[in-house]
């Protein structure tokens, strides 16, 4: 089922009571089995005290240690610890580091335009795509991969993970994890829920399958195409080091999201921030 035919008025409901229990939920990331992250051949720079420096978009990466690193194959119960609280947002950050998230795709109306602005500016961004969107648009996973793009595991038609039972969300996980495989070369190693409703079960089977789970920090809330001016306006105003940027490329009617995308992000690289994505080590 195309999430386009998802009844508006469920989603929208669904959307925003997760999205109020969420804010209250998780604010920084665990500390403990997540070192501070840190350049490519050096330690990361104090955090600024004012505007963040100017520096080149797209360029290096912070790198987290997982608590799955070791885990087993995939399917196979994940041995402690298990996360259970999501990563929110970058811990330790330099001062122009943020990461850009795109959820629900990837959608052949819209992705590609998004693609080609992120390329325009060098940025990357994490693309958390549905099976059942990306097993019929695997040219588009492949181009996100080309340009440097995290591609994560958004389960295959975005159901209410906090109502299934294991067995549903390890196959709606693990689904989306095996299409990206056979087309990447490589199974996902970072998901994120539906809605943002996690629960024990999908922090135990993600891990099982070797994947950190990515909520975020900044909701544009674009999925309610409230205008593009407000969508480059929420951005501007919640850019900050750290903070993991939550937009959408499918969905719906993402044309907003594609305008606000070309206006909020040549805006962001002129403050000095580094769009980028986090990887693990």
């Amino acid at each position: 089922m195309k999430h386009d035919q998802i009844p508006a008025e469920r989603r929208t409901v669904l959307r925003l009571a997760l999205a109020l229990g969420a804010a209250t939920a998780v604010h920084l990331i665990p500390t403990g089995p997540v070192r501070t992250p840190a350049r490519s051949g050096g330690a990361p720079p104090p955090p600024a005290s004012g505007p963040p420096a100017r520096a080149q978009a797209g360029s290096g990466a912070y790198r987290l240690r997982p608590m799955t690193s070791t885990a087993p194959p995939r399917f196979l119960p994940a041995a402690p610890p298990v996360r259970t609280r999501p990563i929110e947002k970058l811990p330790a950050p330099g001062s122009d580091a943020l990461v850009l998230t795109f959820d629900d795709g990837p959608d052949p109306r819209y992705t590609p335009d998004i693609l080609a602005t992120l390329r325009r500016y060098g940025a990357r961004a994490m693309f958390f795509v549905c099976g059942e969107m990306a097993v019929e648009n695997r040219d588009l996973l492949r181009e996100m991969a080309d340009d440097g793009h995290v591609v994560g595991n958004h389960s295959w038609s975005h159901p209410l993970i906090p109502k299934l039972s294991r067995g549903a969300i390890r196959d709606e996980l693990g689904s989306t994890s095996e299409v990206v495989e056979k087309t990447l070369g490589a199974p996902p190693l970072w998901y994120r829920a539906p809605y943002g409703a996690w629960n024990r079960n999908s922090f135990e089977i993600g891990a099982a399958m070797g994947m950190e789970p990515m909520a975020w920090t900044l909701d544009t809330l674009d999925w309610t195409s409230p205008g593009t001016d407000t969508i480059v306006r929420r951005v501007d105003k919640g850019a900050a080091p750290g903070v993991v940027v939550l937009s959408h490329d499918a969905g719906g009617n993402r044309s907003q999201s594609v305008a606000a995308l070309r206006r909020y992000l040549p805006a962001l690289i002129g403050k000095g921030y580094r769009p980028t994505v986090p990887h693990r080590s």
